[in-house]
């Protein structure tokens, strides 16, 4: 099974870069994933905005802690089974953790999990509650995928390793940077501690540059807004793995610019 995983996707200009990518490169996998908490001007999701990346192919959505930001994902996060939010978040948190799909006769898990270093120190042990779904799962899946979204590389590897051997894949989301260290572990987990971003690429993590420089320059509040007159950079990973036994083949990551 060939899997694509996208990084966060921020905004107009990150959409128009997966679709185009997925236009030209997308019809070799059999899974397509992608991060869609910025994906609504660069902070939540949106119906319209959701629909329309379903429309082009991505067959799960993972978020994090910008999830809740458009407050009308509230009123479809649990009519929907491919929409996730952290599974970590207290009992009564509406949608859902997790998830299964079945593509050409396999059977694929998702699990959404968030970090708590730096992010919401209230939520629920990621570690265990990584624990209680793989037991409801093992035996329901032939392939589980995680994605970690967390601040720290240290959280990030900790928890791959702590999976490895469980999950088929754990990549980690959030930061927006994509990590040089992409390794398949010792119990056949492919890893990675960051896919990137999808957005532009002359920019602080997808918004444009003055604001945030502005607020590391005088500790001031900004308004925020995506940058959409730079280049984009499409950043993503390609993950083979064997649905027979669950283990992963190789993983590689995927850069491609566009104007």
């Amino acid at each position: 099974m060939r899997l694509l995983i996208i990084g966060d996707i921020i905004g107009r200009p990150g959409r128009r870069a997966v679709y185009r990518f997925l236009e030209e490169k997308g019809g070799g996998f059999d899974v397509v994933l992608a991060n869609v908490e910025n994906a609504a001007g660069g902070f939540g999701v949106t119906k319209k905005v959701y629909e329309e990346l379903k429309s082009h192919g991505i067959d799960v959505f993972t978020s994090g802690n910008h999830i809740w930001d458009k407050k009308e994902v509230y009123e479809f996060i649990d009519k929907v089974d491919d929409l996730l939010r952290p599974a970590n978040y207290p009992e009564g948190v509406p949608g859902n953790g997790f998830c299964v799909c079945e593509k050409g006769g396999v059977k694929l898990g998702v699990v959404n999990l968030m970090g708590r270093i730096f992010l919401e120190p209230n939520l629920d042990n990621p570690f265990r509650t990584f624990d209680v779904i793989y037991e409801e799962l093992k035996d329901r899946v032939d392939v589980l995928v995680v994605d970690f979204h967390a601040e720290t590389t240290s959280e990030k590897w900790a928890f791959g390793i702590y999976a490895d051997g469980r999950a088929s894949v754990v990549y980690g989301t959030h930061t927006h940077i994509p990590t040089a260290d992409e390794f398949i572990l010792k119990g056949g987990t492919a890893y990675v501690s960051d896919v990137g971003m999808t957005g532009a690429w002359y920019s602080v993590i997808g918004m444009h540059y003055k604001e945030p420089i502005d607020r590391f320059l005088y500790a001031l509040p900004r308004k925020f807004k995506v940058e959409d007159k730079e280049p984009v950079v499409f950043n993503a990973i390609e993950v083979e793995v064997d649905p027979d036994t669950g283990r992963a083949l190789k993983i590689s990551r995927i850069k491609e610019m566009y104007e």
